[in-house]
């Protein structure tokens, strides 16, 4: 069974555009360097799960497309090479602390779904995105809150 989820991404860093330039429009999602959301990659996200592709940071913040994984948790490499701006000496081969999955472009949207229309949206009022505080990176999302 798919679940869906919300993957943020800074548009100046990473944005839609640039998965749909990419190579087979794939990309890993690496850098995640929060632990909660490490888990979700590392034991929860599979392959077929759907992506809500949320630009942060960014005027409007929205939902600009989909995407669906395409590889499911792995090591996060990234950490053990000590020049890369993802370098953790604490994650080593024999014992990695990061992981990372494969995300593939599914969908851009014409029109982005704004954080303000989607506070508007009833069945998407309870969304992890839309709460107080909520920073995380990589956020799960209901059915509901995907078709809405």
């Amino acid at each position: 069974m798919a679940q869906y989820w919300l993957f943020k991404s800074e548009p100046d860093v990473f944005s839609i555009h640039d998965l749909q330039q990419a190579k087979g429009k794939r990309t890993s999602w690496e850098g995640i360097r929060n632990y909660q959301a490490r888990n979700f990659l590392r034991d929860t996200a599979q392959v077929g799960d759907g992506v809500l592709f949320y630009h942060s940071n960014a005027d409007p913040l929205a939902i600009v497309g989909t995407a669906t994984i395409v590889k499911p948790g792995y090591p996060d490499h990234f950490a053990w090479e000590s020049d890369h701006k993802y370098f953790d000496p604490a994650s080593t081969p024999d014992n990695p602390v990061w992981f990372m999955v494969d995300i593939r472009l599914t969908n851009i949207f014409s029109q982005p779904v704004t954080r303000e229309s989607l506070q508007s949206e009833p069945d998407c009022s309870q969304m992890l995105l839309l709460k107080k505080g909520s920073r995380l990176s990589i956020q799960p999302v209901t059915e509901t809150e995907w078709r809405a």
